[in-house]
């Protein structure tokens, strides 16, 4: 059973229903592997709880295997006769007839698997909730799944559940204090170095990080899981994009091999990709970034702040840490893989590992905003825009590229500069530093400040160097 930490909010959220005393219907939606099904179960922990989960697609699968095998996990947690059904309609009111106004979790998880090969899932599923399961008292409903675009669709932008929905949670991964306590809580004693190495390429995914051997380095753990030929992660990819894009997955594939490398506009992948202006690429990067494997960034201008991003376009960032590791490290040599010839990742010996490591962690950082802000000391409700930017270069000022910029209500520029090394860094950071901020082009009034956060110490120039705001040694707050 995969450790449970954190979630303290989503549980408090789910807690709140029962102040409501009547039927609840909530979806939950987020990545695979990221917890769902376990945050649900942790919820009914103290509860009466049915789980019912969909078959995942595969040849021979129908729409009446998919009933047969509801039908089946109905039974055996209930110890009831086998039962079988010819409509979902009717496995709906069998259902029914075993819940009665009391204090119950059910579980639709995969409803997505669950129900897309019969067009009459949905308006049976409408029908079931507004006839007889609102009207069960204690009845707390949960839909779940990993295709978040097939539930956005069919679910929450569905006049069909238009205020029949209490509860939305889009489940994220654990954040990076979580992370480093759910490996401390497994056992894990290694350094925090070690920590977001492992971290770099898991991400906060709860189910990588629950396959983690607390007695082993990092560098042995990335090894056995990501490069041993019947290692438990070789297959991931291939089995997330079966799992979510089945029928589409090459195209999507590709796209995000072009994000591997850094992030780009879509006029870039279209482009690069040769494909037709037109709405199908707009409608893919809308799905991978639904899925969570993509994150999307808005390029602003300093003067005009948030109303700067009118007409500007979006950055498309390959913002899944795992997905990035699989796609750069694993997935070109996966035949060698699992042949057992891939001899360059021998342990502590992966190719060009330090650079993609800063890469890895970059993006880690970036999906932990909230504890940036907090390291700086800065309230979030002051914060106009906050992403990586990208200067471009003109006849009047050089381009630069910032990690992370972070603007402000007080036309104050924060320059965040991510540093990731096993050595002490050197004063050589700081020409580099002060470079990339004299070549950002300032509008008059604003402030710049240039944070640089580390992991591996700083030399005494370093530190006092007065061209830095805050030299922050990440060790000090995980």
């Amino acid at each position: 059973m995969v450790l449970f930490l954190g979630r303290e909010q989503e549980l408090s959220r789910l807690s709140r229903l029962k102040r409501l005393k009547k039927a609840s219907l909530v979806v939950i939606k987020g990545r695979r592997r990221v917890g769902k099904s376990t945050l649900v179960q942790e919820f009914a922990k103290n509860k009466r709880f049915i789980s019912l989960s969909g078959l995942p697609p595969a040849p021979g699968i129908t729409q009446q295997k998919q009933r047969d095998e509801f039908a089946d996990q109905l039974c055996v947690q209930l110890t009831l006769p086998r039962v079988s059904f010819s409509t979902w309609s009717d496995a709906f009111r069998f259902l029914s007839a075993q819940i009665k106004n009391e204090e119950i979790v059910v579980l639709f998880d995969e409803i997505s698997w669950m129900g897309e090969l019969d067009p009459s899932f949905l308006s049976s599923l409408k029908t079931w909730w507004d006839q007889e399961a609102s009207q069960k008292l204690g009845l707390v409903l949960v839909l779940c799944g990993s295709i978040s675009m097939w539930i956005e669709k069919n679910i929450l932008h569905s006049t069909g559940f238009v205020g029949r929905i209490t509860l939305v949670i889009h489940l994220k991964p654990l954040s990076l204090p979580e992370s480093v306590s759910f490996l401390r809580k497994k056992g894990f004693s290694g350094s925090i170095y070690e920590i977001l190495k492992i971290l770099s390429v898991t991400g906060g995914i709860p189910w990588y990080l629950d396959l983690i051997d607390p007695k082993e380095t990092a560098d042995k753990n990335i090894y056995e899981l990501c490069f041993e030929p019947a290692s438990q992660l070789i297959h991931e990819f291939q089995t997330i994009f079966h799992d979510l894009f089945e029928r589409k997955g090459e195209l999507y594939r590709k796209i995000l091999q072009l994000l591997v490398d850094g992030m780009k506009t879509q006029k870039e992948i279209r482009e690069l990709l040769h494909i037709e202006e037109g709405g199908m690429l707009s409608d893919y990067l809308k799905n991978l970034v639904a899925s969570g494997f993509v994150s999307e960034h808005y390029q602003w201008t300093l003067t005009k702040g948030a109303k700067g991003m009118i007409g500007k376009q979006k950055l498309y960032r390959l913002s899944d840490c795992f997905l990035r590791f699989q796609l750069k490290y694993i997935e070109p040599y996966r035949h060698l893989i699992e042949r057992g010839s891939y001899h360059k990742a021998a342990i502590g010996n992966l190719p060009g590992w330090d650079a993609m490591m800063g890469f890895q962690l970059e993006s880690l950082l970036l999906t932990n905003r909230d504890f940036l802000f907090s390291i700086l000391g800065l309230d979030p409700s002051l914060v106009i825009c906050d992403n990586p930017f990208v200067q471009t270069p003109t006849t009047r000022r050089k381009g630069c590229q910032i990690d992370y910029l972070i603007q402000t209500k007080m036309n104050s520029l924060i320059l965040c500069e991510f540093k990731f090394s096993k050595n002490e860094l050197s004063s050589s950071v700081l020409q580099e530093l002060k470079e990339k901020s004299a070549a950002l082009s300032t509008p008059r009034g604003f402030g710049k400040a240039v944070a640089l956060f580390h992991i591996s110490g700083v030399s005494l120039k370093v530190e006092e160097s007065p061209l830095l705001y805050r030299v922050i040694d990440l060790r000090d707050f995980l």
